[in-house]
């Protein structure tokens, strides 16, 4: 089916402010609460957010085989299990009713008084019910730093990383939308002198620059999904802010990992952007070397080249850039971390998520986290207030931004944003 939304040329009838993350060809979904107080599924359009839920029962959706209350829902989990046919269909019929020319839509000023909204009119939602969240461990820079910081710098990757998409299962329940407050965690620490815990609030909280994917029903119990066939069953991307608390997490994650340092808090952007939308910023990832096993071997281009950025902007205070990296330096892909979920029979359902894990490149301002950025706090970042950040202070919001440019073309994501709390002793 032809990807006709992706038009370079086209424009729409709606005002795009130059350099918008959400142009024509992007088309995002979500879910937002309206100025009367429904939640329905959306799209956004310049500074404009369309509810789909509206339009579908105008009867502009037509000929697409939908059901009634499909976008009348308060999460996309349905309308993704629906599969890459109706999602192309849908995300092409909305192009065309906004397209620069076409009336349909703009000649009905009361349907129009209906289905578009002022971003101050809105409240974005969680857009998906989370069911399962996986974390992966795929930026060979982001591992390799972290190994030489607490390991041998010289063995910095474990034996298995360059063989296997390293993951662990995270915890949904605490995934929240972007601009949501974050209170920071209270937990255990390491031993003193002493020989005891610690015990208080995490005096190394970090964040951590990702992207993740929302997959669709992928598989039954039992059965995997082949390299080849692993695009097709992820709908889309969001930023992704993996918060973590490193001191908490140094005491808990040996023999089995992260827990309660991560499980506090997630953050995603609420703008699903598809990977239809995506296409034309494919590219090369990094040269795996050794070659992965058969069922982890794929073809070229299976990147996809995001700028992406993070910033801290302490309260009263303008911003700090402090990171600027690319989801094109992560060295398993999204269809290796796919294909790789599912060769034991793990089946994955609408609305999973995967994070990337930390996306760090090959520079030290492309680091994706406080601990490396200030390696381990020996570094200590100085802000455009004069102040410094080893890690997070309360008050601070972390800010993440990422977009994709080519050809005249650019696309993104919006922001993904949190604010730190005091801890609640």
């Amino acid at each position: 089916m032809p990807l006709t939304a992706n038009d370079p040329k086209r424009k729409s009838w709606l005002h795009v402010p130059k350099n918008s993350d959400f142009p024509i060809q992007n088309i995002p979904f979500g879910v937002f609460l309206t100025r009367d107080d429904i939640i329905t599924i959306g799209t956004r359009i310049g500074e404009t957010a369309v509810d789909l839920g509206a339009l579908h029962q105008l009867g502009y959706f037509k000929g697409i085989d939908l059901t009634d209350d499909i976008f009348l829902q308060d999460t996309l989990n349905d309308f993704i299990a629906d599969g890459r046919k109706t999602w192309r269909l849908v995300r092409n019929r909305v192009s065309d009713l906004f397209l620069e020319g076409n009336d349909e839509l703009r000649k009905h000023k009361d349907h129009c008084k209906e289905v578009l909204f002022r971003l101050d009119e809105i409240e974005m939602q969680l857009p998906v019910d989370v069911g399962d969240y996986t974390d992966f461990y795929a930026s060979k820079e982001h591992a390799t730093n972290v190994g030489s910081l607490f390991r041998d710098p010289e063995n910095a990757l474990l034996p298995n990383w360059l063989h296997i998409p390293i993951g662990y299962h995270g915890r949904s329940s605490s995934i929240v939308p972007s601009g949501t407050p974050i209170r920071r965690p209270i937990g255990q620490t390491k031993p003193g002198d002493d020989g005891k815990p610690g015990f208080g609030p995490s005096k190394l909280l970090d964040f951590e620059l990702e992207m993740a994917f929302i997959t669709t029903a992928t598989n039954d119990l039992g059965k995997r999904v082949p390299i080849k066939e692993a695009e097709e069953n992820i709908f889309g991307l969001v930023l992704f802010n993996d918060w973590s608390a490193r001191d908490i997490q140094a005491w808990e994650y040996v023999p089995l990992g992260p827990f309660l340092g991560k499980s506090f808090a997630s953050t995603i952007s609420p703008w699903i952007v598809t990977l239809d939308a995506l296409q034309p910023f494919r590219t090369n990832g990094p040269k795996q070397d050794p070659k992965p096993l058969p069922y982890l071997q794929q073809k070229d281009n299976m990147n996809y080249d995001i700028h992406m950025q993070a910033a801290i902007q302490p309260k009263g205070s303008k911003e700090t850039v402090v990171s600027n990296s690319n989801f094109k330096y992560m060295y398993w892909s999204m269809a290796q971390q796919l294909t790789h979920h599912t060769v034991n029979g793990c089946n994955v359902r609408s609305g999973d998520m995967m994070g990337s894990g930390t996306i760090s490149g090959p520079t030290e301002d492309s680091y994706g986290s406080m601990l490396e950025l200030s390696w381990k706090g020996t570094k200590p970042l100085k802000l455009n207030d004069g102040s410094e950040r080893k890690f997070i202070h309360d008050g601070d919001t972390i800010i993440m931004r990422g977009y994709c440019e080519k050809d005249g073309l650019r696309l993104g994501f919006g922001e993904c944003s949190g604010r730190v709390l005091p801890a609640r002793e």
